[in-house]
C-alpha cells in the first residue's frame, strides 16, 4: 500500500532555511573528481538517492571515494582511466548520473552495462547515443531502441573533429558530451542542432569543468570548442553551491504566507552570485507580487504591500525555458493569483521523472483549478470561488518535485494528503521536516 503524508492547513511560514547542496553540481563535481588527476575534497555534497547512485557507480568503476564528514567526500582521481574495465551499473532514475556516465564510459575502453528503474528506461537517450556513435563509441540498446538500458563496448577512435547533437530534448545530452570531450585527447567541437533548452544547466557544466582546469570556448549556445588536448586537474578542495531549485519551495511559501500574516522566509547558501539558472525563479515570483531581497549568499521572500492589500498575486505569462524545474513551483503559486498564469516552453517536462505536464494538470484540477495543457505549455486559473478543494489526495508519480510543490497548497488553508512522500529522497530527504519547522499549523 502506498504511504502518505497528511499536511494540515498551514497558517504561516516564516524563518530561515539552510538549503542542501545542488544535485546538478554535486553529481558533476563527483564525476569530474573521479576523472581528474589528484585527490579532491568535496564539501556540501547533497545526500540523496541521485548522488548515492553516482557514488555507487564510481565505486563500481574502481574509484576510491571516502566519506570524511557529513556531506564531505574525498575522491581519488582515476586520471581519465577507470580501474574497472567491466561493470554493471544501476542508476535508478538519476538522469544527472545516467547521461554523463553514458558519455564518459563510451569514450573509454571497457565493457559496461547501464540500467535504471522502469521510468529511466522510458526516458529517451537516442540523441546522445547517436552523437557518441559518431565519435566511434560502440553502444547497444538492451531494450527499446533509443532508450536505456545500454551496453557500452568501448571506443573505436576516429579522426572526427566535430560532433553534432540536437538541443531540444534534454540539456543533459550536451552536458554528457562536454564532460567526455577531454577523454578523447584531441581538439574537438560540438555543434548544437536547433534551439538549446535549459541553457543554465550548460552554464553549470562549463563552470564545473573550468573549476577542474578545462575551459570550453563557445559561440553562443550553438557551438562549443575544446581547442587543444587537456586533462582534468583536481582543485584540491571544492564547495558545492546550495540547490536553487529547492529554494523555490521556501521562497514561494514565504511569499504566499505573507499574503495573510507579516513575515518572510530567508534561504541561505544561494543568492545573487549563484551559477544556477533556477535563481531566476525569485525574479518571476517578484513579477507576480512578491517582495524579494538579495544578498550574495541568501534570498528573502515576502509579499508586496499591493499583494497583501489584494490578498493574492498577479497572474503572469512566463517563458520557463531557463527555469525548467523551478517552473513547477510557479504552477502551484498560480493557485494564489488573480486570473490565468501561463507557463510556456516547458516541453522538457515530458521526459523528466514523469510526464510533468500531465501530472501537474491532473493534480491542479483536483484542487479545483482550471487547467489547459499543450505540448509545451500549461495555463492555470484558480477556482472562481477562490477556495481550493479540501482534503485532496495528491499523486506524486514517483517525482520528488511533485511532492514538494503540492505541499504548498496547504498554505491556502486546506488539508492535503501527499502520496508516496518518500520520493523526495531523490534530492531532498529532509524536505518535509524542514518545511514543518517553518510552519505554523493553526489556521
Amino acid at each position: 500500500m502506498t504511504s502518505s503524508l497528511i499536511i494540515e492547513p498551514i497558517r504561516a511560514a516564516r524563518g530561515r532555511v539552510a538549503l542542501p547542496g545542488s544535485k546538478s553540481i554535486s553529481n558533476r563535481t563527483l564525476l569530474l573528481s573521479a576523472l581528474a588527476v589528484g585527490k579532491t575534497t568535496i564539501h556540501d555534497v547533497l545526500d540523496s538517492d541521485d548522488t548515492t547512485h553516482m557514488l555507487n557507480a564510481l565505486q563500481g568503476l574502481g574509484v576510491q571515494v571516502r566519506l570524511l564528514a557529513a556531506h564531505t567526500w574525498e575522491v581519488t582521481g582515476a586520471e581519465g582511466v577507470f580501474a574497472s574495465e567491466q561493470a554493471k551499473l544501476f542508476l535508478g532514475n538519476a538522469g544527472t548520473a545516467f547521461r554523463p556516465l553514458t558519455a564518459v564510459l563510451a569514450c573509454l575502453q571497457g565493457e559496461y552495462e547501464l540500467s535504471g528503474v522502469p521510468r529511466m528506461h522510458e526516458r529517451p537517450i537516442g540523441d546522445l547515443v547517436d552523437a557518441l556513435r559518431a565519435l566511434g563509441a560502440q553502444i547497444e540498446y538492451l531494450g527499446q531502441s533509443g532508450y536505456p538500458p545500454l551496453a557500452i563496448h568501448g571506443l573505436r577512435p576516429n579522426l572526427s573533429a566535430e560532433v553534432s547533437i540536437r538541443g531540444n530534448v534534454s540539456s543533459q545530452f550536451l552536458t554528457g558530451l562536454l564532460l567526455a570531450l577531454p577523454l578523447l585527447g584531441r581538439p574537438m567541437s560540438v555543434k548544437v542542432l536547433g534551439e538549446l533548452i535549459s541553457k543554465p544547466y550548460i552554464d553549470i557544466t562549463l563552470n564545473s569543468m573550468a573549476r577542474f582546469g578545462v575551459d570550453v570556448q563557445r559561440e553562443g549556445y550553438s557551438r562549443f570548442f575544446l581547442p587543444s588536448p587537456v586533462r582534468y586537474q583536481s582543485p584540491g578542495s571544492i564547495y558545492v553551491e546550495a540547490d536553487a531549485s529547492s529554494a523555490s519551495y521556501f521562497l514561494a511559501a514565504g511569499a504566499i504566507s505573507a499574503l495573510r500574516e507579516p513575515g518572510s522566509v530567508v534561504v541561505t547558501g544561494v543568492g545573487s552570485d549563484s551559477v544556477q539558472g533556477d535563481v531566476k525563479f525569485a525574479h518571476m515570483l517578484e513579477q507576480m507580487g512578491a517582495q524579494i531581497h538579495w544578498s550574495t549568499q541568501s534570498i528573502e521572500a515576502t509579499a508586496s504591500q499591493e499583494s497583501v492589500s489584494q490578498g493574492s498575486f498577479r497572474a503572469k505569462d512566463f517563458d520557463c525555458s531557463l527555469v525548467p524545474d523551478a517552473a513547477m513551483t510557479l504552477a502551484v503559486v498560480a493557485l494564489f493569483a488573480r486570473g490565468t498564469t501561463r507557463l510556456f516552453n516547458i516541453g522538457s517536462w515530458r521526459v523528466k521523472e514523469t510526464d510533468r505536464i500531465v501530472a501537474m494538470a491532473n493534480e491542479l484540477r483536483k484542487l479545483g483549478a482550471r487547467v489547459e495543457e499543450g505540448s509545451d505549455y500549461l495555463f492555470i486559473t484558480p477556482p472562481e470561488s477562490g477556495q481550493l478543494n479540501q482534503g485532496c489526495q495528491i499523486k506524486t508519480y514517483d517525482d520528488h518535485r511533485m511532492a514538494m510543490c503540492f505541499s504548498l497548497a496547504a498554505l491556502a488553508g486546506v488539508r492535503v494528503e501527499i502520496l508516496d512522500p518518500d520520493c523526495v529522497k531523490k534530492t531532498f530527504p529532509e524536505y518535509f521536516k524542514v518545511l514543518g519547522a517553518l510552519c505554523s499549523r493553526q489556521f
